[in-house]
C-alpha cells in the first residue's frame, strides 16, 4: 500500500461525506439538519434582536442590558432542568417541546412592546434555547455512542454554517432598516423552530443502550465510584469531583467572550487597527470551525486525548492573550495583523475546547445518570456567557495590556489543574483498556 493511500485512510472521509453518513445513521443525519435550521434562526435573532428592541419596541440601552442579562441567568437553569427531565422523559419529545416553546415566546416578542412584558418572554426563550442545546448533546451521546466526538464535530460544523447563513440573511433585512423587515427576521427565527420540530419528530428516540463510554470501556466505573469525591447515587449536585470539573470548565469557555466582546472592543478602544477588521474576526472563526472541526475532533477522542486537549487550550489562550496585550504597540496595520493572529488563536482554542469539554463531561459522568450530569455540565457555558463579558470589560480591559497577560496565565494554569483532575478521576484504566482493544 502506498504511503498516500495510508494517509488517506487515516484521515477518513471528508466533511460532506460524513454529513451524509454521520455516526448514528439516519436519525443523526436528520438531527444535524434540524440543528442547522435551528442555528440559522439563531443567526437571524443574534443579528437583529438588539436593533429590534431598540427601534421597534423602543427600549433604552439600559433596559436592553437588563433584559439580556436576566435572560442569560434564566438560560443557566435550562441545562440542569433539561438534564433532569431527560432522565424521566424521552429526549426526542423534550426537544420538540423546546422548539415549540421558543416558537410561542418568539411570537409573543412580536406582540409585546413594554419592558415588563418582554422580560419574562425573552427569559423563557433563553431558557428553552439552553435546554435545547443540552438535549441535542444528550441525543448525540445516545445515538452516536462511542463516536460521539465525531458527531460533535459535525454538529459544530453544521451549526456554524447555519449561523453564518442566518447572519447573512439578517444583513439584508438590517440594510432595509424598516419595522417590517425587523419583524420578518423575528418571524424567520420562529419559523426555524417549526421546521426543526418537524425534523426532530421524524427521528426515533435514541436507545439508552446505545450510550457507551468509549472504546476503552474503562471510564464509566471510574466515574461511578473509583474517583475521589464521587458520591454513589447522590447525583451530580453531591458529586464534588464532577462539580469541580464544571466549575473549572467555566473559564475554559472564555474564548467565546473574547471573540465576541474582547477582540472588537479592544480593537476599537485601545488599538489603531482599522475598524473594518471587526467582521473579519467572525469570518475567520466561522470558516475555520466549519473546515477544521472534524479533523480537530480526532485529537480529542478518548480520555487521554481529551485531557491533553485541555492543556493545548490553555496554551492557545495564553498565546492569544499575549497577542492582545502587544496589539497596542505599533501602527494600524501592525495592530491589525496581531489582532487577526489573536482571532486565529482563539478560534483554534475554541476548536479544542468544543470537543474536549463535551468528551470529558460524558466520560466523567456515571453512565446510568448521564442525563442529569450532562445537564449540570451544560451550565458552564451559560454561566460564562453571563459572567464573561463583564469580566472582560470591567476587569481585564480596564487593567490594560497587563490584564490580558494575567487572564492568559490564569486560564493556562486552570487548564493544567483541569487536565490533571480529569486524569485522576478517570484513572489509568481507560488507557490500558484502549491499548488492549487497539491490539486486537
Amino acid at each position: 500500500m502506498r504511503r498516500g493511500e495510508t494517509r488517506g485512510k487515516e484521515r477518513g472521509p471528508g466533511l460532506m461525506a460524513q454529513l451524509r453518513d454521520p455516526p448514528g445513521g439516519r436519525d443523526a443525519r436528520i438531527m444535524l439538519l434540524a440543528l442547522a435550521v435551528d442555528r440559522t434562526g439563531s443567526g437571524l435573532w443574534a443579528a437583529s434582536s438588539v436593533l429590534y428592541l431598540t427601534f421597534v419596541t423602543h427600549l433604552s440601552a439600559q433596559q436592553i442590558g437588563v433584559l439580556l442579562g436576566v435572560a442569560g441567568v434564566a438560560g443557566i437553569a435550562g441545562s440542569p432542568l433539561a438534564g433532569r427531565l431527560a432522565g424521566r422523559f424521552p429526549v426526542r419529545s423534550l426537544l420538540i417541546g423546546c422548539h415549540l416553546l421558543r416558537l410561542v415566546t418568539l411570537v409573543l416578542v412580536l406582540v409585546c412592546t413594554g419592558f415588563d412584558a418582554l422580560l419574562p418572554v425573552v427569559a423563557v426563550t433563553y431558557l428553552g434555547d439552553r435546554a435545547a442545546k443540552t438535549l441535542e448533546m444528550l441525543f448525540a451521546t445516545r445515538a452516536a455512542g462511542e463516536r460521539r466526538a465525531a458527531y460533535q464535530a459535525l454538529s459544530r460544523s453544521a451549526a456554524n454554517a447555519g449561523y453564518g447563513v442566518g447572519a447573512g440573511i439578517a444583513a439584508i433585512g438590517l440594510a432595509m432598516g424598516t419595522t417590517g423587515a425587523y419583524r420578518v427576521l423575528i418571524l424567520g427565527n420562529a419559523l426555524s423552530f417549526v421546521v426543526a420540530a418537524v425534523l426532530v419528530w421524524r427521528t426515533g428516540e435514541p436507545s439508552g443502550s446505545a450510550v457507551e463510554v468509549a472504546r476503552s470501556g474503562g471510564a464509566a466505573p471510574a466515574a461511578r465510584g473509583e474517583g475521589k469525591g464521587v458520591v454513589r447515587g447522590g447525583g451530580p449536585w453531591r458529586d464534588r469531583g464532577y462539580l469541580k470539573f464544571v466549575l473549572l470548565d467555566i473559564p475554559m469557555n472564555l474564548d467565546d467572550s473574547i471573540l465576541a466582546v474582547g477582540l472588537p472592543l479592544w480593537l476599537v478602544n485601545r488599538t489603531s487597527a482599522p475598524h473594518a477588521l471587526v467582521p473579519a474576526f467572525l469570518v475567520i472563526n466561522t470558516v475555520l470551525v466549519v473546515v477544521l472541526q472534524l479533523s480537530v475532533s480526532k485529537r480529542a477522542e478518548g480520555p487521554r486525548r481529551a485531557a491533553r486537549a485541555v492543556l493545548l487550550y490553555g496554551v492557545l489562550m495564553l498565546a492569544c492573550c499575549g497577542f492582545l496585550a502587544v496589539a497596542t504597540r505599533g501602527g494600524a496595520w501592525a495592530a491589525g495583523v496581531v489582532l487577526l493572529a489573536a482571532a486565529l488563536l482563539v478560534t483554534l482554542a475554541e476548536l479544542m475546547r468544543s470537543v474536549s469539554s463535551w468528551e470529558l463531561a460524558v466520560l466523567l459522568a456515571p453512565q446510568d445518570a448521564r442525563a442529569a450530569y450532562l445537564g449540570v455540565a451544560g451550565m458552564s457555558q451559560s454561566i460564562q456567557k453571563s459572567a464573561g463579558p463583564p469580566l472582560l470589560t470591567g476587569v481585564v480591559m480596564a487593567a490594560g495590556p497587563a490584564g490580558w497577560l494575567v487572564l492568559g496565565a490564569a486560564v493556562a494554569g486552570l487548564a493544567v489543574v483541569q487536565s490533571r483532575a480529569c486524569a485522576r478521576r478517570l484513572g489509568p484504566g481507560p488507557a490500558r483498556a484502549g491499548a488492549a482493544l487497539a491490539a486486537k
